[in-house]
């Protein structure tokens, strides 16, 4: 659109309860503004003391998303790679282990030349000029800056980790000048069963703590099960001095998709634009395509049951990045996904003697589904399980795909059943085994790495378009022992992709199996609504009974490398035959999110 001079900043912070989707509405609110032609870009604010989100656990935090420059950090940076199709950095993400450290080694140098280092002005100044200075940097491929920064709080207000950052921004409000500061607060509207009324004070206290602390929402956005009523917003317009245009009903909706055009159907664009002094470049914004997509998510009817094994399927977001692969490709393949999430540690054999039930129920689920998924993990905790998976999946024609320990609990067992190699481990797991099929190789480790095709006569590189390379993103540190490549190749096992060198196993499959492919790096980092990644293309694709030789095409590589995937769509699957292409369903659709969490009911 262009003929934003200054930056504009919009701030979306949080009260009442943690969880309600703050980053799902800072998502949605720059898809908006980028239907509406502006160049967006997002920074999300961590208050905890963690430098980065590398050894939390998934159990306590969700899932730890990797970025293509190797930077771990938490689970909003991916909501926003895969809503608006953006490519972020480390310095996107804020902690105030980062700001601290950075402070200090200033320190250390003498920067503040024997000064008294305070949080005032010294933290909330680096907090300020960091905003400031990420805020500038293109996160869409493209040459120039960008024209809005969404800049996301983490936690709730009144937290007293979050104290130095509500400092900084309130400063901050007045530092970006008139018309370049819009503060979103996304806040709870609870109904009370008893009368069926929804409270208003919940979201009265919680404003009038962000008002002590400095500041004054422009517009809220009121998480609700229901619209809210016209006397509930005009009960939260007089007390919360916010005009009722400005007050957004958050409610809930049958998926993700429909969330920005909730936003649009309220104005919410127009009152963002008209704060940020752009009611001229007011337009209805484009997303009659991803309200399509989303329509038709909703009309889905025949299912496909995919068993995701792990070490963490209790917690809802631990696998967030894995969901969200598998529900873009369902979309192409025009399957209703569903998910069983099967505990690891309940299929093993331990758990037959102590919980029968339990592992029961886990093997049930395991033997009802159409295609199984083990994903990436670290620790003991569940490996015996994702063996026993790996072997049923192989034993029985199930379609699989092993991501990172998937890929190696499937080698392990192999080794085991297969070479007769009964003692063969990860030295992850038994660094004393005598047949040490997995072993740490930790270098370049993290982030995007190429992986080279070995050959095109195997389905990777058909899905992936018959390209040479493709990047994913990395997060591992056990590899595939080279002294033990030979032998597994010649029980069977193809190693049909690995880095330059070729010493790093990084794709393997089974060429007589419907559909078993294990890899070391992390495809669901980079797929896209639209784009889905094309490893899970084939995995529901072939799960639906879609997939065979004859229906891999080959198309066109894309520039990157990453070609899309083409896939010949059996007639009946969407209502007759045809070609349902991954890397483009409708011209616009980049961007769309699906996502069983906060929103989505």
């Amino acid at each position: 659109m262009g003929g934003v001079e200054k930056m504009k900043y919009v701030v979306v912070t949080s009260g009442v309860v943690s969880g309600l989707g703050n980053g799902v509405a800072a998502s949605s609110i720059g898809t908006v503004l980028k239907a509406c032609g502006l160049r967006v870009t997002f920074i999300k604010i961590d208050p905890y003391l963690n430098t980065d989100s590398r050894t939390m656990s998934p159990s306590e935090n969700g899932e730890v998303f990797v970025l293509d420059d190797g930077s771990e950090v938490g689970i909003d940076l991916g909501n926003y790679e895969r809503f608006l199709d953006v490519e972020l950095t480390g310095d996107n993400n804020i902690t105030a282990g980062k700001i601290y450290q950075h402070v200090l080694d200033k320190e250390r140098r003498g920067d503040y030349l024997g000064k008294t280092v305070q949080v005032i002005p010294h933290i909330t100044d680096a907090i300020q000029e960091w905003i400031e200075r990420v805020a500038l940097i293109p996160v869409d491929g493209r040459e120039g800056r960008p024209e809005v920064c969404i800049v996301e709080l983490g936690g709730t207000i009144g937290d007293i980790e979050s104290r130095p950052f509500m400092e900084a921004l309130s400063q901050f409000s007045y530092r970006a000048e008139d018309n370049n500061f819009c503060l979103v607060h996304v806040s709870l509207v609870p109904v009370i069963d008893i009368v069926g009324e929804q409270k208003t004070k919940p979201t009265q206290c919680s404003v009038q703590s962000l008002r002590e602390l400095g500041l004054k929402p422009n517009l809220l956005a009121c998480r609700s099960t229901t619209p809210l009523n016209k006397n509930v917003k005009e009960k939260l317009s007089q007390s919360c001095h916010v005009p009722d245009d400005c007050i957004i009903s958050l409610n809930n909706v049958p998926n993700i998709w429909h969330v920005p055009s909730l936003l649009i159907d309220q104005k919410c664009h127009e009152a963002i634009l008209g704060i940020l002094g752009l009611a001229r470049l007011t337009v209805e914004p484009k997303l009659d395509a991803w309200m399509n997509i989303a329509r038709t998510c909703d009309q889905l009817h025949a299912p496909v049951r995919i068993a995701v094994v792990g070490k963490y399927t209790n917690v809802s977001n631990a696998y967030q990045s894995i969901l969200e692969a598998m529900l873009h490709a369902s979309v192409v393949c025009q399957r209703r996904l569903v998910v069983d999430w099967v505990p690891a540690s309940d299929l093993d054999i331990e758990t037959a003697n102590e919980s029968p039930d339990l592992h029961e129920k886990a093997w049930g689920l395991l033997k009802g589904a159409d295609g199984v998924l083990v994903p990436g993990g670290f620790g003991h905790g569940g490996v015996g399980g994702k063996i026993l998976a790996a072997k049923y999946a192989r034993e029985n024609n199930v379609p699989y795909l092993g991501i990172c320990l998937g890929m190696q609990v499937a080698i392990i067992e192999f080794a085991r059943s297969v070479l007769g190699l009964k003692d063969a481990n990860s030295t992850e797991f038994d660094a004393g085994t005598r047949y040490p099929c997995l072993i740490e190789m930790p270098e370049i480790c993290v982030g995007s790495r190429r992986t080279f095709f070995r050959t095109k006569d195997c389905k990777s590189a058909k899905l992936y378009g018959n390209v040479n390379y493709t990047d994913e993103r990395h997060r591992r540190r056990y590899e595939v022992n080279p002294d033990m490549v030979g032998e597994l190749e010649s029980a069977g096992v193809e190693f049909v992709g690995t880095d330059e060198s070729g010493d790093r196993m990084e794709i393997l499959e089974l060429p007589w199996h419907p559909y078993f492919v294990g890899v070391q790096f992390h495809p669901e980092f980079r797929s896209r609504p639209g784009k889905p990644s094309p490893l899970f293309t084939g995995l529901i694709a072939a799960s639906s009974g879609l997939l065979d030789a004859g229906m891999l095409q080959s198309p066109a590589s894309l520039e990157n490398g990453n070609g899309p995937v083409a896939m010949k769509v059996a007639s009946g699957a969407s209502g007759g035959g045809g070609y349902a292409n991954a890397s483009g369903l409708e011209e616009g659709l980049l961007g769309l999110h699906v996502s069983g969490a906060a929103l989505a009911h």
